[in-house]
């Protein structure tokens, strides 16, 4: 995963072997079974001459060989309803699932318009100004990181050029794409705002603004954070386009607050989970939790895993003990640098762990492909957390499963999950496993103990310090520098 860099794309650069399968659906899965996984109107609608859809018929040449390089070409019921009006101009208020194709159905359409307003500017003045044209708020890093790798894969054809903007990394690379303005700005809200107290950070030419994922901004408390980026942001004119899987109800007050005559796509009811998952729970007392675990990735050949906790310090103990378990396990969660969040991920990807330990940092917009299963480690207070961790498997039309582990006092959390996806998840027994034994250690240390413990560390710090400063007071002064001979002259 590339952050914090710009993305520049010439048409010399060749088609890519690792690409995203998220954003538009691939030619071979379309093929085996469309009457499963397709809309009635991909069904009746083939690919062109050139392998590509109709509805992509529409954009540039660049975009449309970069689709066929890609090898996509069904497109995604959002990107079939949204393409079109983002093309015409209009605003968008767009209520869709997580997986469903929201970042190439607004990316394209968005480098489409950019590509003709650089084309007509050339043609009119003879030269090309760079300015910031676009700008997506998205709420994590992992987030705004994957969809430059989205941009990444679909201007492979063309010069626009990407910029993710977000904390845990230097601002100065990120300052680069203010000075040398990128066509696209990719920000999460915090670090947007970080840039705009400096006198580079301004965005006098901007025509289009994107909220991705907006009812997980609103969770994250980031309302609050875009609305002051709103007020920094030119009243000039711009299309705006709000990507929702919810529409709470200060998202819709948001919504009228930035949008201008909005067309409305809903394309499905954002409470019902995606098809093809598999559904379970495990009924077990919470301190037994990981030895049961550890059970079930075993006996059920787990082969990919995202575990979902809920705490940081749940998330990194649940994988310090997978991984003296001998699974290859990782995590990542707010309290580990960028760095750490970057090669986790891709060692996932990659296949180099088998388990990846999160909080819900990772339940929306993270493109991992082949996750065979997601596991509630704990159950999620809010139901739309439920619906988009397991949103992580299944993809690609693909087959997942979605296992949770409940404890007694979490079965009333439960039981509201059943009742808004009206669904019925079937509780189960895992074969061979005593649910009366002991754990064999415990999962989390007590609070009073974290505390104590940190105090201590605090205080043999400070012990350390004032040794070395009475070990400096003790030292003779060291000997005063030499002076240099007067010579007389004789």
């Amino acid at each position: 995963m590339t952050t914090s860099t710009h993305f520049r794309h010439s048409t010399k650069h060749t088609s890519r072997n690792q690409t995203s399968r998220t954003a538009i659906q691939p030619r071979e899965t379309a093929r085996v079974s469309p009457e499963k996984n397709a809309t009635p109107a991909e069904i009746t609608r083939p690919a062109d001459s050139h392998g590509i859809a109709p509805i992509f018929t529409a954009l540039h040449p660049d975009l449309q060989r970069a689709i066929a390089r890609v090898g996509f070409t069904s497109p995604t019921p959002i990107q079939q309803s949204a393409i079109p009006l983002v093309i015409n101009g209009r605003d968008i208020l767009a209520s869709s699932m997580t997986g469903s194709g929201k970042t190439a159905a607004f990316l394209l359409p968005i480098m489409h318009r950019i590509i003709a307003s650089r084309e007509n500017e050339k043609k009119t003045t003879g030269r090309i100004t760079p300015k910031i044209r676009a700008l997506v708020l998205t709420p994590t890093r992992e987030l705004a990181a994957q969809i430059c790798q989205h941009f990444n894969d679909l201007a492979q054809c063309s010069d626009l050029s990407c910029a993710a903007i977000f904390g845990g990394v230097s601002m100065l690379p990120q300052e680069r794409a203010f000075r040398h303005p990128v066509d696209i700005m990719v920000a999460t809200p915090g670090r947007l705002l970080d840039h705009f107290t400096r006198e580079y950070g301004k965005m006098p030419h901007l025509e289009y603004l994107v909220l991705d994922e907006a009812d997980r901004m609103l969770d994250m408390g980031f309302l609050p954070d875009i609305r002051r980026v709103l007020k920094a942001l030119p009243t000039r004119q711009r299309q705006t386009l709000l990507f929702s899987a919810t529409l709470p109800e200060p998202i819709v007050v948001l919504a009228k607050d930035m949008l201008n005559n909005p067309a409305s796509v809903d394309i499905e009811r954002p409470q019902i989970t995606a098809t093809g998952i598999e559904h379970k729970a495990f009924k077990v007392r919470d301190e037994l939790k990981q030895e049961l675990l550890i059970n079930i990735i075993d006996q059920h050949q787990i082969r990919s895993a995202i575990i979902f906790t809920r705490t940081k310090h749940r998330a990194k103990r649940l994988a310090q003990f997978l991984d003296r378990k001998n699974v290859a396990t990782d995590c990542i969660h707010g309290n580990r640098s960028q760095l750490q969040r970057t090669k986790a991920l891709e060692d996932f990807r990659n296949g180099k762990i088998r388990v990846l330990v999160a909080t819900d940092i990772a339940s929306r917009g993270i493109d991992v492909e082949a996750v065979s299963h997601v596991v509630n480690f704990d159950v999620p207070h809010v139901v739309e957390d439920y619906v988009h961790r397991a949103g992580r498997t299944a993809r690609a039309n693909m087959t997942g499963y979605s296992y949770t582990l409940i404890s007694a006092d979490e079965m009333y959390d439960f039981s509201q999950i059943e009742r808004t996806i009206k669904t019925r998840i079937e509780q189960v027994r895992l074969e061979n496993f005593d649910y009366n034994s002991k754990p064999a250690e415990a999962l989390e240390i007590p609070i009073a103990q974290r505390i104590a413990e940190i105090r201590a560390y605090k205080a043999a710090c400070r012990a350390r310090a004032a040794a070395k400063q009475q070990r400096k007071g003790q030292q003779p002064p060291p000997p005063a520098p030499k002076q240099s001979r007067a010579y007389r002259k004789y």
